[in-house]
């Protein structure tokens, strides 16, 4: 590199591959939805969805024995995505959204292949954790963040039945967050930015890939239910960040105090 400019545009690039390295699972979970929509044979013996469930568990085999995944990153995906199919089968019977195809494999309304969209979160938190050597200063208490993770996820259920506090969460994660700095090295150094910026950009990049897989018909919102697709809501996003913070906590309660420090370097 031989000068600023050049620089930046070189840990841009990396800072992108790195990303993307990052979304191997969500990437390929992705392109499954697509390439079914697009070409799966209507008469074809097994179902897609069950199709989408058995290329999921492949993908998450293959990570694992090509040791992309660890096992101890393994475990925190498996509790993320019993936890997000548990909100499907919640969320489906409230006529939320719903799945509009049939699946032998399947709980409820719920075809198993949807805890693998949760699993892939928690993949890509859990990866881009290790691939740009998290540091952070100010990091929260981990039981105060638990307590957190946990009004968010029973915030997702009672909604339904009594008040909705998802504004007093938004404030709850600003006032606990607000404070943190999120250190990640793209390159040779560390870069810094405000972890709550870094969570609602995450946030963002999700309801862009709900977007493209609700297009593929994997799931519905009820104003999608028709022949014509739209958009899904902006609201959904404020629903994806706060699920996120769900999915942060869980990899976090991991590495525990282990790279939490701030790095020597500097940018």
């Amino acid at each position: 590199m031989r000068g600023p400019v050049t620089q930046f545009l070189f840990e841009f690039v990396s800072f992108g591959v790195k990303q993307a390295w990052a979304c191997l699972f969500g990437g390929l979970m992705l392109a499954l939805l697509l390439g079914t929509f697009l070409f799966y044979p209507d008469d074809a013996p097994l179902g897609r969805y069950d199709f989408l469930t058995l290329s999921a568990l492949g993908i998450q085999i293959m990570m694992l024995a090509t040791k992309l995944e660890s096992w101890e990153e393994a475990r925190v995906i498996l509790v993320f995505h019993v936890v997000g199919t548990a909100m499907e089968i919640f969320k489906t019977y409230a006529g939320s959204w719903v799945y509009p195809e049939e699946a032998f494999l399947r709980i409820g309304g719920v075809p198993l292949f949807s805890g693998f969209m949760y699993a892939a979160v928690g993949s890509y938190i859990a990866r881009v954790w290790r691939i740009f050597d998290f540091r952070f200063d100010r990091f929260p208490p981990l039981w105060l963040q638990g307590l957190l993770a946990a009004a968010v996820y029973i915030n997702f259920f009672t909604h339904h039945y009594t008040i909705d506090v998802r504004w007093g969460l938004y404030a709850a994660t600003l006032a606990i967050y607000g404070p943190c700095v999120i250190w990640f090295r793209p390159d040779l150094k560390h870069r810094f930015m405000p972890l709550v910026i870094g969570l609602l950009l995450v946030a963002m990049f999700i309801w862009f890939a709900e977007n493209i897989g609700t297009f593929a018909r994997a799931w519905a919102y009820p104003n999608q239910n028709g022949e014509t697709w739209r958009p899904v809501s902006l609201d959904k996003l404020g629903s994806w960040y706060l699920l996120m913070i769900i999915s942060f906590v869980l990899v976090a309660a991991v590495h525990k105090t282990k790279g939490l420090e701030k790095p020597d370097a500097t940018p």
